[in-house]
Order: structure tokens, then C-alpha cells, then sequence
């Protein structure tokens, strides 16, 4: 695969004032979800005075580069104190199992006496688009595999019906020079419910690319697979947008020169780049991103080119 990524700019920011309590701040992993012609519903993790994430969104039009409608109001809010998501949700994206469609999400515990740390949770998505808590326990917690946090899921369901999972799983939180080691993992299932973990699916190195999150994968037309994701090297830098490859899904080579798209100049992502989501509309694959302080400025647009 051999092209770039064009910034189209940044798409939405939130205003400064006006905003509801639990989002008065950031509009983190954009998710889209389409509604009719160019507009989609883009999903995102808004933030409250404590921090604590909750789902808003915004209807834009990705052709003109416009938002249509600005929803004030969460979609839904971080639970309460001693819940699995009582400190945020972080959402990764939708897919459909048995007629209804679902939304995976990293659900935060930040404990006064313990580090931070996540488990998977399932939100329903309404034919409305409004959003339900699927349980009140994690959808796919900590378990042998897993034992220390995960974070932000995506799943793809393959053709003949099977699903395929990548997900963030932390190794340890320091390597020994306060970067975690935090890698992407993928799982498996056959109906979309039931989920087998297979271990390590990208390939990780230290001090170049060792604290991966939110994972995006798309299908090329040669029926290979291409992934983007947030990550850091461990050497001091804020996330970049990174790339992987794979013939089959299964085994991923690490292709950081060729994500395509890198930090700006100047401006609302000259800082840092991260949290990617990729999608295609009218024969046209876009990259819906947060640049500056990790959604706190908001998500842009771009689109692809082929060399």
C-alpha cells in the first residue's frame, strides 16, 4: 500500500461555552455512524469537570465539511462510583450480531489507592441511535490473558459471518523509563457474542512503538488488511498515528511509514495525533482523528490518496 492521508481540517471543536456538564470539555474517538446520504452521527468521549467521560455527539456532513446539528445533551454518561465505567467511556466502534447493532467501549476505573485501568463494555444502539447499557459488569473483563486494564476494542465481522476482534492489553505500566508497555491483542468469535482471546496480534518495539490504543482496520481491495492506531515510542514523544499490515488478518507486519498522516506544523494537531477511525463513503476512505491534547481540540477529517 502506497499513499498519504490529506488533511481536510479540523471538523468539530467543542464551543467553550453552553456545553452540558458532562461534556464540557474534549470530543475524543470520533465514531461515526452513517444516517442518510453524506451525514453521519459522529459518536465521541466528551469530558467533565473531574475528567470523567461520557458519550456525546455531533451530525455532520463529511462532504461538506459541516455540522449539521450539535447534541448538546450526553447520549450516555459514566456510571456511578464502584461500576466498571464509573470514570469514563472511551467508545470503539459498532458492528451487528443477530439483527442489533452494539458499541464496544473502555470503560475507566481511576481508584484513589490504585492506578488507573479498563475493562470492555457493550452499549446497545437503538434504531434511533440512542444508546443503552448492555450490563452492569464488563462485556469482556480482566481475566489470565488480560490481567492488568484493556482498552478500546474494534471488531470487523468477515464475510462468511465470523468476527474478529483488536484490543489494547497493558503488560506492565513503566518499562523502566515511565512509558507502559500497552500492545494490541486480538480475540475471535462466531456469533459475535462469545468472544475467544488470541493473544498478541501486532507486534510491539521498545522505544519505538510500545503504547498502542485504539486500533482502526479497514480492508484494501486486494483483500489484504490495513490498520491504523495511536501510539507512543516510549522515548518521551505524544502519540502519532501508526500502520500495520496483514495478507489475512491474523498475522500483522508493523508499518509505521506508512500510516500516511503526521503531526501539522501548526495549528490544532501540531502537538500530537491519535485515536483514528476509518471509514468509507462514496468510493472514498476518510480518517476521522483528534489532534491537540487528546481531544481536547476536537477531531478533523481527511481522506486518502493513492500515490
Amino acid at each position: 500500500m502506497s499513499g498519504r492521508w490529506n488533511k481536510l481540517g479540523q471538523l468539530y471543536q467543542p464551543p467553550e461555552q453552553g456545553r452540558h456538564p458532562k461534556l464540557l470539555s474534549h470530543a475524543a474517538n470520533p465514531l461515526p455512524v452513517h444516517m442518510e446520504g453524506d451525514v453521519y452521527r459522529v459518536f465521541f468521549s466528551g469530558r467533565d469537570g473531574s475528567n470523567r467521560s461520557s458519550v456525546g455527539a455531533v451530525d455532520v456532513d463529511v462532504v461538506k465539511r459541516l455540522v449539521v446539528r450539535d447534541h448538546h445533551e450526553p447520549f450516555i454518561t459514566h456510571g456511578p462510583d464502584g461500576s466498571f465505567y464509573a470514570d469514563g467511556i472511551s467508545i470503539g466502534n459498532c458492528y451487528e450480531a443477530d439483527g442489533r447493532r452494539y458499541m464496544l467501549f473502555m470503560g475507566w476505573q481511576a481508584p484513589d489507592d490504585a492506578h488507573w485501568r479498563g475493562d470492555v463494555g457493550r452499549l446497545v444502539v437503538n434504531a434511533d441511535l440512542s444508546l443503552t447499557l448492555e450490563g452492569t459488569t464488563p462485556f469482556m473483563p480482566s481475566d489470565a490473558e488480560d490481567p492488568i486494564s484493556l482498552s478500546y476494542p474494534w471488531v470487523i465481522r468477515h464475510d462468511d459471518d465470523h468476527y474478529s476482534m483488536w484490543y489494547g492489553s497493558t503488560v506492565n505500566w513503566d518499562t523502566g523509563h515511565g512509558e507502559m508497555l500497552h500492545v494490541i491483542k486480538a480475540a475471535s468469535s462466531a456469533d459475535g457474542h462469545h468472544w475467544r482471546r488470541d493473544g498478541l496480534a501486532i507486534p510491539f518495539k521498545l522505544g519505538v512503538a510500545q503504547a498502542f490504543s485504539r486500533p482502526t482496520v479497514a480492508r484494501q481491495p486486494d483483500g489484504c488488511y490495513s490498520m491504523w492506531f495511536s501510539y507512543r515510542s516510549g522515548a518521551g514523544e505524544t502519540y502519532r498515528i501508526g500502520h500495520a499490515t496483514s495478507h489475512d488478518g491474523v498475522t500483522w507486519d508493523l508499518a509505521l511509514e506508512q500510516a500516511g498522516i503526521t503531526v501539522s506544523p501548526e495549528g490544532w494537531d501540531s502537538e500530537m495525533i491519535e485515536y483514528p477511525f476509518v471509514f468509507d463513503h462514496d468510493g472514498q476512505r476518510y480518517m476521522l482523528y483528534n489532534g491537540n491534547g487528546y481531544g481536547k481540540t476536537g477531531f478533523g477529517l481527511a481522506v486518502w490518496a493513492d500515490a
